[in-house]
């Protein structure tokens, strides 16, 4: 399973997920949906957004689990 590592990455960071949530301006129910990977899919823009904001790589965002 693919999943959506941001929220180490913001912890890493120093950053809030209020901050990444602000800077994004989704609604704040599909943005915790995101962040808490349940959603079964994220937008290119968010990510691309995200990786600009956070200075990282598509590979640096996303984690592959075994669940």
């Amino acid at each position: 399973m693919i999943r959506l590592d941001v929220l180490r990455i913001l912890e890493e960071q120093g950053k809030t997920k209020y901050w990444l949530y602000k800077q994004l301006g989704m609604s704040y129910q599909n943005f915790s949906k995101m962040v808490n990977n349940q959603t079964k899919s994220i937008r290119y823009e968010n990510i691309e957004t995200m990786c600009l904001l956070l200075n990282c790589t598509p590979n640096e965002l996303f984690v592959i689990t075994e669940d």
